[in-house]
């Protein structure tokens, strides 16, 4: 009876409602896919059908031209480097930020007023070169972690957060002799988990994609974060191959520069995609709680 009752619930407007998401879920998804499929599909077959829901032919080919570049290993190192610390320097920043503010302390609107001022204004690119240089870091792996202490935004909705959970709490804390850094590290932060998994996601990926300081400030090859070497791959990857047929035009090319292209986003995104899964119930959550007030 439930289930009849159910179907009968089951209007036009419900089917409208699923044939408009199922089509812009299909819109979403299929780039993706597609993008996997040229990256394992020699040349002859993407030009013949560029928009492919099947291949005809598999070959890695592609993956090996990409990995076969010894710069992209050392490239991964300095990334994973990247983000290691860079994540933990990020968030130790925007949590005693965010926590200090919580506070009652002097000139705090002022303060705040000063770092909303961030959000809307810098300094241009020529001093921040200019700044990046004076103070020690250019062609630095640091000159990709210490420049971005924290993003505003995410040390807001923390703030938010903080100031959302109840106050006896710490008021019973401090009666039993516990100072700020007790109180934030073994009561604030483990009742925050779902918060602070979603913004070092966030975090997570922005060190992952980092390569403008890269582009702008390393000079030694050895130093260059992975994203910069796969723009480089990708930038170099139809002038080589073109070379190559060149030498040897009979061959049948199983490497394209497309395939390269797709092979290089599919390497870029692959390790943060499977970050996701395991993150998403802090993801939402984290989300749908420290907005509440933002």
């Amino acid at each position: 009876m439930r289930q009849v009752e159910s179907l009968k619930r089951f209007t036009l407007t419900d089917m409208v409602i699923g044939f408009f998401l199922t089509l812009f879920g299909i819109i979403i998804i299929y780039p993706f896919y597609n993008a996997i499929l040229v990256s394992l599909v020699p040349q002859h077959v993407y030009v013949k059908t560029p928009f492919m829901l099947y291949p005809s032919e598999i070959t890695l080919e592609t993956y090996k031209f990409v990995f076969g570049n010894g710069a992209l290993i050392n490239g991964l190192k300095v990334t994973v480097y990247i983000l290691i610390f860079g994540v933990i320097y990020n968030m130790l920043l925007t949590v005693l930020t965010a926590y200090a503010l919580t506070k009652p302390l002097p000139g705090k609107k002022i303060i705040m007023g000063l770092i909303i001022f961030t959000l809307y204004f810098n300094g241009g690119l020529i001093p921040y070169y200019l700044l990046i240089g004076d103070i020690g870091l250019m062609d630095k792996i640091g000159s990709m972690i210490f420049p971005t202490g924290f993003t505003v935004l995410y040390m807001l909705i923390i703030k938010s957060f903080f100031e959302d959970l109840p106050q006896e709490l710490e008021e019973s804390a401090k009666i039993d002799g516990a100072n700020d850094f007790t109180i934030l590290f073994r009561i604030i932060l483990p009742l925050s988990l779902p918060i602070l998994a979603t913004f070092s996601l966030y975090y997570c990926v922005e060190r992952w994609n980092e390569w403008w300081n890269g582009m702008l400030f390393i000079k030694s090859a050895g130093k260059r974060p992975l994203q910069l070497i796969l723009r480089t791959i990708v930038q170099d990857a139809s002038d080589m191959l073109s070379s190559e047929a060149a030498m040897d035009a009979s061959r049948d090319q199983k490497v394209f520069a497309d395939g390269i292209k797709m092979a290089s986003i599919i390497v870029t995104m692959f390790p943060v995609m499977c970050l996701y899964p395991f993150l998403q119930k802090y993801f939402v959550k984290g989300l749908t709680i420290g907005a509440v007030k933002s």
